[in-house]
């Protein structure tokens, strides 16, 4: 009986926690794809949703870097994991956007019950309770706030390897390859930070 009582006790300890994970940077062709995992209590949700917390890819720059210390704050917990160019190329993208993801949820102090995965693709190596939505970014405050830090958090990354691989725009396209980037890939080469398993499908190399 009293096991019982405490398998209730964290079933309802568990519902008032929300535990979002997302990526970005999977369809770039520069830098590592990243993930991250935020956990948030029900009353903080509403907080978050009253500033304005949403999918950030309907929020512009400004606004995500000015939510971002919120998120932080008014999280129960936050992880960030990436996965670098080369193991992209090595394992090929779903896979290394999982290990980003392992990689985030390995940095909560505590692993979740239940988490839940914007997308329609299932974690593989994850073996608790997932749920995937699709839009999920549009429709639960966890989820968008992951996608705000993991945004975020790779925008900056982007903005210093500007100063290291200059003559990519790699601050203005983010490592995506818009056609500006492929033009200067052509007139300047590939950096070691390029995806050349990416590239190869653009006849790049």
């Amino acid at each position: 009986m009293q096991e019982k009582k405490e398998e209730d006790l964290q079933q309802a300890l568990n519902k008032e926690f929300e535990v979002g994970i997302d990526e970005v940077g999977r369809g770039a062709i520069f830098g590592p794809v990243f993930a991250a995992a935020v956990v948030l209590t029900e009353k903080n949700k509403l907080t978050l949703k009253q500033f304005g917390v949403t999918d950030s890819k309907k929020l512009t720059p400004k606004k995500r870097k000015l939510l971002l210390p919120k998120i932080l704050l008014l999280s129960k917990d936050y992880g960030i994991g990436q996965s670098s160019a080369r193991e992209i190329d090595k394992l090929g993208i779903r896979v290394a956007t999982e290990l980003s993801m392992i990689r985030a949820l390995k940095k909560l102090k505590e692993k979740p019950s239940e988490l839940i995965i914007d997308g329609p693709l299932l974690l593989r190596p994850w073996d608790g309770i997932q749920k995937n939505i699709i839009s999920g970014d549009s429709k639960f405050i966890s989820i968008a706030s992951a996608s705000i830090v993991a945004k975020v958090s790779r925008d900056n990354l982007m903005k210093r390897l500007e100063k290291k691989y200059s003559g990519y725009l790699i601050f203005k396209n983010k490592g995506y390859g818009t056609r500006e980037h492929l033009s200067l890939i052509k007139k300047n080469g590939i950096t070691k930070l390029h995806r050349k398993s990416f590239l190869k499908k653009s006849n790049l190399i």
